[in-house]
């Protein structure tokens, strides 16, 4: 599985990705404006920084000015990420973008239909929100199941990148199901790394030594 992160924070992203795990970067446009940086430059210093896929959502709801608004944010670097909402003109706007080889992703998807339209419109991810639909009481990863499921069925390429993650659980349950993606905020990827027997043994260990009186260095 590929773990993404969801921020625009950019020290995050580099203290993040000096640990080799971070194979690509979401970000959208509430994240940008907590950074309080210009969009473009902003997404060009994470391009600089993590080599996978950065995805750059527009802003605009018809397809022209998608098509325009993409045609920026494409220049910025080669592991630009093209992201679009899951709407009729979001689609238009993928099928476009993803015919010329664009990567994109389809973005705020909540069922399973409408993760089969993006397949069929060629996207590269789709990211359903399962933390949102766990939220009004509905079971967010039964959409992974069921899209993972339809996209085998069918052998679609488009990677299904889980979004609005909650907790690591999340993250085990979309690996067990064959997600290709788990994006989260940097303090989930770091919730990863914490069991409480590694801290039991860690000390231990580092208790025995001490006894001896020994130095490696």
């Amino acid at each position: 599985m590929k773990f993404f992160i969801d921020t625009a924070d950019i020290k995050e992203i580099k203290d993040l990705a000096a640990t080799g795990m971070v194979d690509g970067v979401t970000t959208n446009p509430s994240l940008a404006a907590k950074s309080g940086k210009k969009f473009l430059d902003l997404i060009a210093e994470i391009c600089a920084v993590v080599p996978g896929p950065v995805s750059a959502e527009v802003t605009a709801l018809d397809y022209d000015t998608m098509m325009k608004e993409a045609a920026v944010l494409k220049k910025i670097a080669k592991n630009v990420t093209i992201k679009v909402p899951l709407t009729p003109e979001g689609l238009k706007c993928c099928k476009s973008l993803s015919d010329d080889g664009t990567m994109v992703n389809v973005t705020l998807c909540f069922s399973p239909a409408q993760a089969l339209l993006a397949a069929k419109a060629g996207a590269s991810f789709i990211s359903p929100f399962v933390g949102r639909l766990d939220d009004i009481g509905t079971d967010g990863m039964a959409l992974i199941s069921d899209i993972c499921q339809i996209y085998k069925n069918y052998s679609f390429k488009t990677e299904v990148l889980v979004a609005s993650i909650r907790h690591p659980m999340h993250i085990v349950a979309a690996a067990k199901m064959g997600a290709h993606v788990s994006t989260m905020p940097p303090s989930t990827l770091r919730q990863l790394f914490n069991h409480p027997l590694t801290d039991k043994g860690l000390k231990a260990f580092l208790e025995d030594w001490a006894k001896t009186g020994q130095s490696i260095l």
